[in-house]
């Protein structure tokens, strides 16, 4: 699952692949909102991102869109 998340003062976004559940990483994002946490997502590879809860700007939640390969209809 892909998940696009924009810092506050940042222009960049930081695009991340997960296996984790969309549920699960709004429970995340939940819980690092509320309590002034930190946001812990871990990525396909097992590497872990850690953002301050306070520096949250937008988080972007779902299934990443599979390309298409060849020649189809338009």
């Amino acid at each position: 699952m892909e998940v696009n998340i924009g810092v506050q003062n940042v222009a960049r976004e930081i695009a991340l692949e997960t296996d984790s559940s969309p549920a699960e990483v709004s429970k995340a994002i939940d819980a690092a909102l509320a309590e002034g946490g930190i946001l812990r997502l871990t990525d396909t590879k097992g590497r872990e991102l850690l953002i301050p809860g306070r520096a949250l700007g937008w988080v972007l939640v779902g299934e990443s869109e599979k390309s298409k390969v060849g020649f189809g209809q338009i």
